[in-house]
């Protein structure tokens, strides 16, 4: 090697280990803030939801840097690789189930997507799922009209119902009988909460989620999310349903699930299965959160025909 061609390689390793060093620097801070628990603002909050993609790049990033002998860069990238690896995989295993021998309630929570889903394919999976109690999300009066026309209210004919324009509106709907509770704090959009009577003397606290989305006011969303949170035990059995605006990477949610609630996607090995957008599906936002005294048999999601996002099942069976 000529003393040109040595001085071209010296040159070159500094420059793709500033290289390498570019993507460790972001990997490292979106590791920090899901390790501390802090949601931040818009931007990170969005980073945050995309931290199961950000746990396989850390690991092209380490592989990568260890095949061009970048040893440190190398090492960094695959210890918060695996940070975020313990936190991520867990959701792709089922969770055993509580010995629980109650009454079975299928739940199913849809993004109507300002009235715009297709009323039709809604009833349609109430239908061929034998739903119980379904909980709709940015539902407008024209869309009730929809769906009382394609036949829900004869399948369901309970409901607590407050359609508003674009995506404020909310509502329940139940094959069982419903009294309206305030089960939450104030939020932008009406996220209604009932009793549902199961009969036998069993009730089911059911709350139509939709917090205000980050992009509009961080702050509300956070306070809207925590004041659901309240700790199962000092109520009733507890269902919380519909589009948190928020994925299981997220603090705030993290703060519901820690008081008692688990993530029925999450106990049935599905955390990783996207709803959100569902044309290409990328981020878990919408949820089925169920009391931690309770039993999650089954989830799935399912397209619906005029919305952005996928529906959301579970069935659990109650203590």
């Amino acid at each position: 090697m000529t003393v040109a061609e040595e001085t071209r390689v010296r040159r070159k390793k500094p420059l793709v280990t500033a290289l390498l060093v570019v993507p460790l620097v972001p990997l490292a801070g979106l590791a920090a803030l899901r390790l501390i628990g802090y949601d931040g603002d818009w931007y990170t909050l969005v980073a945050l939801s995309l931290t199961p993609f950000v746990a396989v790049a850390g690991l092209l990033l380490g592989g990568l840097a260890l095949a061009l002998r970048r040893w440190w860069v190398g090492g960094i990238a695959l210890v918060l690789t695996i940070a975020l690896a313990v936190l991520v995989v867990p959701r792709l295993s089922a969770s055993d189930q509580r010995e629980v021998h109650g009454k079975t309630l299928r739940v199913l929570a849809s993004n109507l997507l300002y009235g715009q889903a297709d009323p039709k394919a809604v009833v349609d999976l109430v239908r061929e799922q034998r739903i119980d109690v379904l909980n709709l999300v940015e539902m407008t009066p024209r869309v009730v009209d929809g769906l009382t026309a394609a036949g829900l209210f004869q399948l369901l004919p309970y409901r607590v119902l407050h359609p508003a324009p674009g995506a404020f509106g909310s509502g329940i709907v139940s094959r069982f009988p419903l009294k309206e509770v305030n089960l939450t704090g104030d939020s932008a959009a009406k996220q209604p909460g009932a009793q549902a009577d199961l009969g036998d003397g069993v009730v089911a606290e059911i709350v139509a989620v939709h917090p205000i989305s980050p992009d509009v006011d961080t702050r509300a969303w956070e306070r809207e999310i925590k004041d659901l949170s309240r700790a199962a035990g000092e109520h009733g059995l507890r269902i919380l349903a519909g589009d948190f605006n928020a994925t299981l990477d997220h603090a705030a949610f993290r703060t519901v699930l820690s008081r008692g609630y688990n993530d029925a996607a999450e106990e049935r090995g599905a955390g990783l299965t996207p709803t959100w957008p569902s044309s290409s599906p990328v981020v878990t936002i919408d949820h089925v959160v169920v009391d931690n005294r309770a039993a999650v048999q089954d989830y799935r999601v399912f397209d619906v025909a005029g919305s952005d996002h996928r529906a959301v099942f579970a069935e659990v069976r109650l203590p």
